[in-house]
């Protein structure tokens, strides 16, 4: 019998949630859903210097955004508590000491001094950075080194030591990874990781063998870039008696940079103009406030929509899946192994498709907000329906909202005259004057009796409605976009639609 599918996101609370890290918490998530499994969330806050405040809440503001709501964690509990690494620290030293025990760790008494001059005193051509590896623990100060006596000495005065692992020389590590297949590692290319320093905290190598053994991880989603660490992992599990309940590895390919050349950073979004964290993150030790997908307009749906289309299709030519569907199609063996571009027009596509198939009522308290922040006052909920209904094909973004709608609540602040002047004439002139008349008389105010009543006008005075629609537009708008002029001069109603048409006209009077 299968054990019951658990899966785990892991993350140091040091700063703002990068998209490939919602990727690797979709992907788990996903595939503890679909296999009726928990999806679990489990703080690693071992390395306190670089404990950032405000970063747990951020995490778990940034899941409930994307609608991902972990069954165990330091905010939902459950059987396996605490979920903080920090808080665990006490069970952690007795498996490093036990690792000593057997001959697999060791203890290292090396000052900072005397590391750095390891570094130095052996660095060559062909070794510019030389590692804590199986041939230099033979020349540093550890328990491998000294004799017993002595080991029991320092321990004895209470000397700062850490706990390192003992790589075996010369032997072949493999395991088959679910993305990339089997894949192997020569112990002697890899060195003798820390497992426990010195001030008692173990490391993320010891710390994530512990906690997932504790919690019963039965598959392990983690970035591309850990894979150098599975041979020190797969050690430990074995060393420590639990091989037979290691969890199944998969390790996810890396979001590249637009061009495709190295891993997307934040410099690449800062450089290029888009965002690469999912909510705005404030960093208050660098005084810093970084604008995520959230703020630069996107819909949490979108967002996990494109971030599952980095490196994951599900054979065919859908694009746009909900999380349900997400859940229903997903599958690790249609993960790709290299990896996924950032293309930030395509999100931005994803967006305006989602905002498209997004009910309008769905949208109001969105957009409601987005007006409130800039000083608009607007009309009541039905009539906003009735805009959003009328725009919102024409958003990519829900901040684009602010443009295509703003002109509903408030005359346009400038008006496009340029783009009628040049084919400007006293017929034009005269239209307009004429139809501006009629529409004082209309009643009731509907877009299909002012449409009627326009082009009949156009007719008597023997003019093309065609010709005469941009500067009907621009007189409503300002500018060349907007959805159909009349649903807008229904929506503005008669005393606002007279007002713009009058002041456009003495507008192009005085030009």
């Amino acid at each position: 019998m299968n054990k019951k599918v658990r899966v785990r996101f892991a993350p140091s609370p040091t700063g703002g949630l990068h998209l490939g890290g919602v990727r690797t918490v979709l992907f788990n998530y996903l595939f503890a859903k679909q296999q009726g499994g928990d999806f679990i969330v489990r703080i690693e806050d071992t390395d306190q210097t670089r404990f950032v405040a405000g970063a747990e809440a951020y995490i778990f503001n940034t899941l409930a955004w994307c609608g991902i709501v972990p069954d165990e964690s330091p905010l939902h509990g459950g059987p396996h508590a605490p979920y903080r690494q920090s808080e665990r620290k006490p069970i952690y030293a007795q498996y490093a000491l036990q690792l000593v025990e057997s001959g697999n760790a060791y203890y290292a008494f090396d000052t900072p001094d005397e590391l750095e001059q390891m570094r130095t005193q052996y660095k060559t051509v062909e070794n510019p950075a030389p590692q804590y590896n199986h041939h230099l623990r033979s020349v540093m100060r550890n328990s491998l080194t000294l004799d017993a006596d002595e080991v029991a000495r320092l321990l004895a005065a209470n000397t700062p030591y850490v706990i390192r692992i003992k790589m075996p020389v010369d032997e072949s590590i493999a395991f088959t990874d679910m993305i990339r297949g089997e894949v192997s590692f020569n112990t002697s290319q890899v060195d003798d990781k820390v497992l426990l320093k010195a001030d008692g905290m173990p490391t993320y190598h010891l710390a994530v063998v512990v906690d997932d053994y504790a919690m019963e991880i039965s598959h392990a989603f983690r970035g591309e870039e850990w894979l150098p660490s599975a041979p020190v992992h797969i050690l430990l599990w074995k060393y420590l008696g639990w091989e037979a309940n290691m969890p199944q590895w998969a390790h996810l390919p890396l979001i590249l940079k637009p061009d495709g050349h190295g891993k997307l950073s934040k410099r690449d979004g800062d450089r290029l103009g888009f965002p690469v964290f999912a909510m705005e993150w404030i960093d208050a030790n660098l005084n810093e406030t970084i604008a995520g997908f959230k703020e630069h307009g996107f819909l949490p749906e979108a967002f996990v929509n494109l971030l599952a289309m980095l490196g994951w299709n599900d054979g065919t030519d859908q694009e746009i899946f909900t999380m349900d569907e997400l859940i229903e199609k997903f599958s690790m063996d249609r993960i790709h192994k290299a990896g996924a571009k950032f293309d930030y027009e395509k999100a931005k596509w994803f967006n305006q498709e989602w905002i498209k198939r997004t009910p309008a009522n769905a949208l109001l308290l969105r957009v409601k907000n987005l007006f409130t922040a800039q000083g608009i006052t607007m009309a009541d909920d039905a009539q906003l329906l009735k805009i959003i209904g009328l725009v919102k094909d024409r958003c990519v973004l829900l901040n684009d909202f602010i443009g295509q709608c703003g002109f509903f609540f408030k005359t346009p602040e400038s008006f496009d005259t340029a783009a009628i002047q040049p084919k400007w004439d006293a017929a034009k002139n005269e239209f307009f004057t004429a139809v501006i008349s009629k529409f004082e008389l209309q009643s009731p105010w509907i877009a299909a009796d002012l449409e009627i009543l326009f082009k009949e006008q156009a007719a008597a005075l023997q003019l093309k409605p065609g010709e005469l629609m941009l500067p009907l537009r621009i007189m409503l708008v300002g500018g060349k976009f907007g959805p159909g002029v009349f649903d807008i001069a229904e929506t503005i109603g008669k005393a606002a639609m007279l007002e713009r048409m009058n002041l456009v006209l003495s507008l192009l009077e005085l030009s």
